[in-house]
């Protein structure tokens, strides 16, 4: 009986804690980060404040060639990367797995991406965005 109620006190702490994980907002976004992989003649950023809203802009031969907005909402107790910007209408990427160090968000309706992934190494932020037969991947280095 021991045993029993022991693996029950687990099974209900691992199921807390993985819950209160997927609703924990990814801190590690926050700051100034700059693309190294970017093609020649262009200048990627991305900025996160401490709200967890960002912007996403290029810059094309001193120009701003394109801009996003970005942000980490609630909605229902889950997490959502909502992107504004490129479509009428916000789309919304819901959160499918997350660490402390990175989530994968998805959007299974949306033409391209489906799939978002964001994660730290080394101290760089990569992502990926990518659909079933393509995909996009970015590097970033913190400037602030």
């Amino acid at each position: 009986m021991k045993k029993l109620l022991l693996f029950s006190c687990f099974m209900l702490m691992l199921s807390c804690t993985k819950n209160s994980n997927l609703t924990q907002k990814p801190t590690f976004l926050i700051g100034e980060w700059k693309r190294l992989d970017d093609k020649p003649g262009n200048q990627t950023y991305e900025m996160w404040n401490t709200n967890l809203v960002g912007m996403g802009y290029t810059i094309t031969d001193s120009k701003k060639s394109f801009q996003e907005t970005l942000a980490i909402v609630t909605i229902k107790d889950t997490l959502y990367l909502e992107v504004r910007g490129i479509n009428e209408q916000p789309t919304l990427f819901k959160f499918t797995e997350q660490t402390d160090s990175s989530f994968v968000c998805e959007n299974p309706q949306n033409e391209f991406p489906k799939k978002i992934k964001y994660f730290l190494d080394n101290k760089q932020l990569k992502a990926i965005i990518s659909a079933e037969d393509f995909r996009i991947d970015f590097i970033f280095e913190k400037v602030h």
